[in-house]
């Protein structure tokens, strides 16, 4: 079932990583559970933009991207954000030998959008569009999410707590790298006429 382990992951994160490993969703739901929760920051990103506004630093005036800049940046988000878990599954896969694990890539997966559904829920930050609150909201669930790979690779991989302190650490490292190259690709956009539009510029 789609979002079955959500509440779980929050109030008893290594239970329900138990409860995961013994129970292995397949594929398509897995899958399932990555569309549907990357919904949340790809919409409330759209309405925070498009119809709410947000206050820049040092200016009282609210600011707003167009309803086609905003819709642009939400689709881009939306793909952004799948092709993100979808790569961080691969690297997990493609590592786990180095650690003598051997999972499936469903294990990947799981492993990858459970972890990364903190992050996916920060997004509804975006409602209340104030820089130090989104920022604040942020950091807990980057926080978070990296509590949860931590917890979460050695039950689903099956290898021991110091292995999996280690492989962990190396999906952070690369999770950091799929983040500064998706910031580096924004702002190539950007510079190139890709970026948001104002409302009334």
């Amino acid at each position: 079932m789609i979002l079955n382990h959500l509440m779980g992951l929050y109030t008893q994160p290594k239970q329900e990583w138990h409860n995961i490993e013994k129970n292995h969703e397949s594929l398509k739901s897995s899958l399932s559970h990555v569309l549907l929760v990357a919904l949340i920051p790809a919409i409330c990103a759209y309405i925070g933009s498009a119809h709410i506004g947000w206050n820049p630093v040092a200016s009282a005036e609210k600011l707003f991207l167009t309803s086609h800049s905003a819709v642009l940046m939400s689709v881009g988000m939306y793909f952004g954000l799948i092709i993100g878990v979808l790569a961080l599954a691969y690297l997990a896969h493609w590592m786990a030998k180095t650690f003598d694990a051997n999972p499936t890539f469903t294990q990947a997966i799981e492993l990858a959008s459970y972890t990364a559904t903190p992050m996916f829920m920060v997004g509804l930050s975006a409602l209340y569009p104030e820089l130090w609150f989104m920022m604040t909201v942020a950091l807990i669930g980057i926080s978070y999410s990296v509590y949860l790979l931590y917890t979460g690779v050695p039950i689903i991989m099956n290898i021991p707590e110091e292995k999996g302190f280690i492989y962990a650490s190396s999906l952070v490292t690369c999770g950091l790298v799929l983040l500064v190259g998706l910031m580096a690709t924004s702002v190539i956009l950007w510079s190139n006429g890709f970026g948001p539009e104002l409302a009334g510029g």
